[in-house]
């Protein structure tokens, strides 16, 4: 099967790498940035272009991996509806619906690897879920093809369901990463090293793959510790945006443990 991806980030760079060492013929990377394009093809061996009037009309199979502001308008040329000719297309992102392609071909689907990706760190995709949505049985079975040769965990679901294991995602990954990055700024000011957090981190990984995280939650909050919050929010003071994020989450969490009829202060 001929590929062509249009886009050149991390998405494209990990999924375009791995379908290749899997037999996959990669035929051309689209990307508006011509160094983006140029550098993700000499790793693939393979053309590229930037120049939309330029993306082959040979592909079987076009990947659609972009921003999802940019998605939108990809998904609206012209010029690329007359070089799919109705052939396969899908798009990667996680929270744009599949009809957004439905102007593009009559044959169009999603292929979302649900993981975090960044160009400096290889991705083993065995156990990364890629979610599959088609609108057809046709190019559904495709898609679970092509998914099965790289990942152990295909499913098909829907765009609605897709949405939320989006936001799911951004409360799991993203926000938690931004805590990290919080964390590692409280310590840098006090020349602590962010390493000692590690086993506390890994611990709080491993647990959840064993229990239920609403089960496993500890800290102040989860035990309404008014003077522990306190003393923390009086220490955070100099740093008011990390002041009002500590407030809101602990009073969350302590919504969500405490009974009304039990909180204290």
């Amino acid at each position: 099967m001929k590929i062509t991806f249009i886009g050149s980030g991390n998405v494209a760079v990990h999924l375009s790498e791995e379908l290749k060492s899997k037999g996959f013929e990669i035929i051309q990377i689209f990307s508006r940035t011509e160094s983006n394009a140029k550098k993700l093809a000499n790793i693939l061996n393979t053309c590229y272009t930037n120049d939309l009037q330029k993306i082959s009309d040979k592909a079987d199979l076009y990947i659609i991996s972009v921003s999802d502001d940019v998605l939108p308008r990809i998904c609206k040329s012209k010029i690329l509806k007359s070089k799919i000719k109705n052939k396969l297309v899908v798009h990667t992102s996680g929270s744009s619906d599949i009809d957004i392609l439905k102007d593009l071909s009559s044959n169009y689907g999603i292929f979302y690897p649900l993981q975090t990706f960044s160009k400096q760190r290889k991705i083993s995709f065995n156990e990364v879920p890629i979610c599959i949505e088609a609108n057809n049985k046709t190019n559904e079975s495709i898609l679970k093809n092509i998914a099965n040769k790289i990942s152990n965990k295909v499913l098909s679901i829907s765009s609605e369901e897709r949405k939320y294991i989006h936001i799911a995602a951004v409360f799991a990954c993203n926000f938690t990463n931004y805590f990290y990055s919080i964390a590692e700024q409280l310590l840098n000011k006090k020349n602590i090293d962010f390493n000692i957090l590690l086993p506390l981190i890994n611990e709080t990984t491993k647990k959840i793959k064993y229990f239920n995280p609403n089960d496993v939650q500890t800290g102040p909050a989860v035990r309404n510790d008014i003077k522990i919050i306190e003393k923390h929010l009086d220490a955070l003071k100099k740093y008011p945006e990390y002041e009002k994020l500590y407030k809101l989450i602990s009073k969350n969490i302590t919504n969500d443990y405490i009974p009304t009829d039990k909180l204290v202060g």
